[in-house]
């Protein structure tokens, strides 16, 4: 492989890594929310959030937040902590929730990001 082809590949995955990052929230502003009351929302499917989750965490899967978030979180101003595996599906649920006027939903992004973050609480 030639030096241009492995920089380009180098390029992708930082650039892979930055969008990633990009839409989660601090986490200080994640722990600060946490002391505040803010609700931990797991995202993953019910098979995966019963193979382990945070002690804190609802499960809402991704597929049914829209239906399920108005009858289990009324208050529209509730800061949302969102998770997931990787953090891709938990984005997707913040979009979702602004989209629905809960403006106080964030991505903690990956699962083990987020246990590092409500464990540091």
């Amino acid at each position: 492989m030639n030096w241009t082809a492995l920089a380009a590949v180098a390029a992708v995955f930082l650039i892979f890594f930055l969008l990633k990052r990009a839409g989660q929230i601090s986490a200080k502003a994640a722990q600060d929310f946490l002391q505040k009351g803010a609700l931990v929302i797991d995202v993953r499917s019910t098979g995966e959030f019963a193979g382990g989750h945070l002690a804190r965490a609802i499960n809402i899967p991704l597929d049914q937040i829209e239906s399920a978030i108005p009858r289990r979180v009324a208050d529209k101003n509730q800061v949302l902590l969102l998770h997931c595996a990787s953090g891709m599906r938990s984005g997707m649920a913040k979009s979702k929730l602004k989209a629905m006027g809960y403006a106080n939903a964030y991505n903690l992004g990956s699962y083990s990001r987020a246990a590092s973050i409500v464990q540091a609480k």
